[in-house]
């Protein structure tokens, strides 16, 4: 497959589809939490596949392995946001356990596609 834009990575429409799911779950978190928890989750996880997209815009491999690790540890805030949800109850069990397998399948994408941009510099 021929990957023309960042839009054809997998793992970007992967986390894109995770970004939208923790958008509708936190539609659910109590008001009191819009400038809190609400809004500290969704920057992060718009912040996933914002830096994939950026950094395969990049003119180097090492910029946009930077840009991958930014993306990996805007996804382990996400994980860590949503078991604090998760802690509080602000969403049931099962929205927060898809939402964790998500992120799960968006790490592992993450760190292949690390690695393969590591053989790529080396």
């Amino acid at each position: 497959m021929r990957i023309d834009s960042y839009r054809d990575l997998v793992v970007w429409q992967a986390a894109m589809n995770f970004a939208s799911n923790v958008y509708r779950v936190t539609a659910r978190f109590p008001k009191s939490e819009v400038y809190g928890l609400t809004a500290q989750l969704r920057r992060c996880a718009v912040s996933i596949a914002s830096n994939i997209a950026e950094g395969h815009t990049r003119g180097s491999t090492k910029e946009y392995q930077r840009f991958v690790s930014i993306a990996h540890g805007s996804l382990a805030e996400a994980e860590t946001q949503l078991l604090l949800a998760e802690r509080l109850e602000f969403a049931v069990g099962k929205d927060i356990a898809s939402l964790l397998a998500q992120a799960d399948e968006v790490s592992r994408m993450l760190r292949r596609l690390n690695q393969a941009l590591q053989r790529k510099v080396a």
